[in-house]
């Protein structure tokens, strides 16, 4: 089955209605590597341990009122087996809260036929808010390479262009060493995909284990970004968006790189590759 582009740019998402607490926010800090210093005050507040002090870590929105695998559903006609998770953005409107209920709701906002045999690009987009309010908290973009799509005659543009990088040193170097076991844990934030469990399947994808979660590499840019730019203060924290460009196998070191001026990307050290590349940050502006 072919893609068909009015009908993939408007199909229907459900939306999905979560709550959480304390348990979903501590998880989720301590899965992107906080707390890995037991006596930083300031990373304690994001994984539960600080009774007068909770704060949810702001990349959290990335997993909050997850759609679910739609892209595997027969009726989009996209090939669900060559699809690639290529570029991640959010933006935080209002700081998330400790604990709550959101709506949210998931929409293609664009598809760009990239040709036979060269794929195509499927650009989404998932709004998160208050339930009870109504309030915007954030919005999480995407961009899936349907690897396996190209040619159904849709257009071919536009193209979201990437972030230029500076041709000069870094000004801040944040390291997060990722753990063995880190995938194992990060599943539980709503991605059980075996390719990051199984290591059969990681074999079969032509892994020699099983590979991080690109949202997990995401979360634990997201934390440097914090940490540098904001001094873990998660009401400063505005928007970010990088392109996935490299694997990440659990136990390796993460060394975000980052610019004055929001640039930023994130290497994985012991095989020198770009995990995360033409990344850009922006502080929220004080309302």
């Amino acid at each position: 089955m072919a893609i068909d582009y009015d009908h993939l740019m408007n199909f229907d998402i459900p939306e999905v209605r979560q709550s959480y607490g304390p348990a979903e926010v501590a998880r989720f800090g301590l899965t992107v590597g906080m707390g890995q210093d037991p006596m930083d005050m300031k990373q304690l507040a994001y994984v539960g341990a600080l009774a007068d002090d909770q704060r949810a870590m702001p990349a959290m929105a990335n997993i909050l009122g997850h759609p679910g695998f739609w892209l595997g559903r027969p009726e989009t006609g996209v090939n669900a087996v060559k699809l690639v998770h290529g570029e991640q953005g959010m933006t935080i409107h209002q700081t998330l809260p400790a604990e709550g209920s959101v709506i949210a709701k998931t929409r293609v906002t664009g598809l760009v036929d990239k040709g036979e045999g060269r794929g195509a690009l499927l650009y989404s987009e998932k709004e998160i808010r208050e339930a009870e309010s109504g309030t915007l908290l954030a919005t999480c973009r995407g961009t899936t390479f349907l690897r396996g799509d190209g040619g159904f005659g849709g257009p071919d543009g536009p193209v979201k262009p990437p972030h230029p990088m500076p041709e000069s040193a870094p000004d801040h170097v944040f390291d997060t060493p990722t753990r063995p076991e880190q995938a194992l844990a990060y599943r539980w934030n709503a991605d059980p995909n075996p390719l990051h469990l199984d290591p059969r399947v990681a074999a079969k994808a032509g892994f020699e284990r099983p590979i991080l979660h690109g949202l997990c590499t995401f979360g634990c840019a997201a934390h440097a970004l914090l940490a540098v730019m904001c001094d873990y203060d998660a009401d400063r924290f505005g928007a970010m968006d990088g392109r996935f460009t490299a694997f990440v196998y659990p136990g390796e070191t993460l060394r975000t790189e980052i610019w004055d001026d929001g640039s930023f990307r994130t290497r994985v050290l012991e095989r020198d590759k770009v995990a995360i590349g033409n990344g850009i940050f922006k502080l929220r502006e004080a309302a």
